[in-house]
């Protein structure tokens, strides 16, 4: 784990660097008296309403309400987290990026790692112009010379000592740590790749981490259709996705990702014009990789074969989903005809084919009903028994919030069992014994998520609440989770805004939660939400000292003595 990066330097290097610049290299500006104006790149317009004031460094959207600095434009015109926001803004500058002491250091990657892998895709591509065989084969494939370039499709040719042959001043260590060569039991070191279609692999960067190798043909001889670079430094298979950082490439905004299983899937799609394809690495499609997507897209769209192997595929990806998912974020499934892929459908039927299955894609959620529910008798209360005990567990991994809200609402619909299914919901995680009623710690839970998603977007409303009700929740915070650790750093912290927050918290396992907050939440009428805060803390005061009340009396019932009953009248009193 990372240590945390100083406030401090994070305010340096806002100083430092100037918005307009930052703004002015991913969208056209132009002069517009004292400030710049172009069409926002966040929503859709004919009319400019982004403005960027290089005296404030700050930009400001009129029509969809987003705002902030130069390092809340990276992050979300960039689609990256905070710390890769920083990064960049670092490397802009030419100045590193320290970590507070006391955290572990992240591990350094040799640089050389990239560098050697950088080099091995230069000669890969080099070598596709030289051998026709290589060419004739993508021709068949109906890859055109422009795509085969923005994806750097190269060629290995045959023999075992190429790399190390033709490109100077490889050491045999590095080729070996980068996963180009293998070493086998005699010590005899060669070319990992050889007589194969080359696919780079990129980070979110744009670095080189990994190869895919496609044989030109299925001869026997040959060894595996698909060869991935093995595990390395730099490449994890299970994180990574084919051709998500040449989609960001190619399109300002990304609406909707298309999950596919190979690389000549990826690059078919982005031939006939679908540049919004993304491929995983020989692996299921885990939570790893949803988390990153759905920082891309607020819809994923998963393709799978229609026979049973393809919707089993489905269901494991689905599984993985849902902890990621919530009311923002879609999840839906193609399930393709038997022996169809979406390269061979495209080439051979066109983009309306593939258009048409991604038009009725099947929703995520809609599966997972209709999966749980097949072969029972809904209008009996054995049938809706049944579908409640198999699909709670499911709905559980959903984060708290309206998404999760709705499936049990879904779940009272069809089985009639709304009581039961919202009774034991609490905050995942916290292991305290439950003091209040299903319903009422349903409603608290709710006007914590909320109230939370507001603390994140405006930390200052805090120091609006009134004194009492501060004292009361500062005093309650350790039962608060997440937002009782959120308001005590901000009540010691007058001056903190949305980025200090994330920051503090980039190195926590609810990061990706608050970041969600952060991006998803509009303030467009910003004194009815600060009355909506300032009124939240108050209810939830009231919430949390209500079952102070009912513990205080439980406990006068079983053991009743002084010390209990005048805590029980200090709380009635409060």
């Amino acid at each position: 784990m990372a240590g945390r990066i100083p406030q401090t330097f994070i305010n340096d290097l806002l100083d430092r660097v100037d918005i307009v610049d930052v703004v002015d290299a991913r969208m056209k500006l132009r002069k517009t008296g004292k400030n710049y104006s172009g069409l926002c790149p966040f929503h859709d317009e004919k009319t400019p309403s982004f403005t960027v004031s290089p005296d404030k460094q700050f930009f400001h959207c009129f029509g969809c309400q987003e705002n902030g600095t130069a390092l809340t434009f990276i992050m979300k015109f960039d689609r990256l987290e905070f710390v890769e926001a920083v990064e960049v803004l670092a490397r802009q500058v030419g100045v590193e990026v320290p970590r507070e002491k006391g955290a572990r250091p992240k591990p350094q990657t040799d640089p050389g790692l990239y560098d050697v892998l950088s080099q091995a895709e230069r000669y890969y591509r080099q070598n596709l112009r030289q051998f026709s065989s290589a060419v004739e084969y993508l021709k068949g494939r109906g890859v055109s010379g422009e795509v085969a370039r923005d994806f750097g499709i190269g060629y290995a040719p045959e023999g075992w000592q190429n790399l190390e042959e033709n490109i100077p001043g490889l050491s045999t260590k590095l080729l070996l740590d980068a996963g180009l060569s293998i070493k086998n039991d005699k010590g005899r070191v060669y070319d990992r790749f050889r007589d194969r279609i080359m696919f780079p692999i990129r980070d979110t960067r744009g670095r080189v981490i990994g190869f895919g190798g496609r044989t030109l043909g299925g001869g026997e001889g040959q060894g595996p259709k698909y060869l991935n670079s093995p595990e390395t430094e730099v490449f994890h298979k299970g994180t990574e996705l084919y051709g998500l950082y040449e989609a960001r490439r190619a399109l300002r905004k990304i609406d909707k990702l298309i999950v596919v299983e190979g690389y000549m899937d990826v690059v078919a799609l982005a031939q006939h014009g679908f540049a919004n394809a993304v491929a995983t690495l020989g692996t299921a499609t885990g939570e790893a990789h949803f988390h990153k997507l759905y920082r891309v897209a607020d819809e994923v769209v998963c393709c799978f074969d229609g026979d049973q192997a393809g919707r089993q595929a489905a269901w494991r990806a689905l599984e993985s989903a849902l902890g990621v998912l919530n009311e923002h974020r879609q999840l839906k499934f193609v399930f393709l005809p038997e022996g169809e892929d979406p390269d061979t459908l495209v080439r051979q039927s066109g983009k309306g084919a593939l258009q048409k299955h991604l038009d009725h894609a099947t929703p995520g959620l809609e599966f997972l009903f209709a999966r749980l529910s097949d072969g029972l008798d809904l209008n009996t209360l054995d049938g809706q028994a049944k579908l409640a005990g198999l699909v709670n567990p499911y709905i559980d991994k959903v984060q708290e919030g309206l998404l999760k809200d709705l499936l049990r609402q879904k779940v009272a619909d069809l089985t009639g069992a709304g009581a039961l299914t919202g009774r034991g919901r609490g905050n995942p995680g916290s292991s305290r014994p439950r003091q209040q009623s299903g319903a009422g710690r349903g409603h608290m839970d709710k006007l914590r998520q909320r109230l939370m998603t507001l603390l994140v977007k405006a930390p200052m409303w805090w120091h609006e609440v009134p004194q009492g009700t501060q004292s009361a929740l500062l005093e309650h915070c350790e039962e608060l989770g997440l937002l009782g650790d959120l308001v005590k750093y901000v009540d010691q912290n007058e001056a903190v805004d949305t980025e200090e927050l994330l920051v503090r918290w980039s190195d926590h396992p609810a990061y990706e939660d608050l970041l969600t907050r952060a991006q998803g939440v509009s303030v467009i009428d910003e004194t009815a939400q600060r009355a909506d805060f300032i009124e939240g803390m108050g209810r939830l005061e009231e919430l949390v000292l209500t079952a102070h009340r009912r513990k205080a009396l439980s406990a006068l019932k079983e053991s009743p003595n002084l010390e209990e009953l005048r805590k029980y009248w200090q709380l009635r009193g409060s």
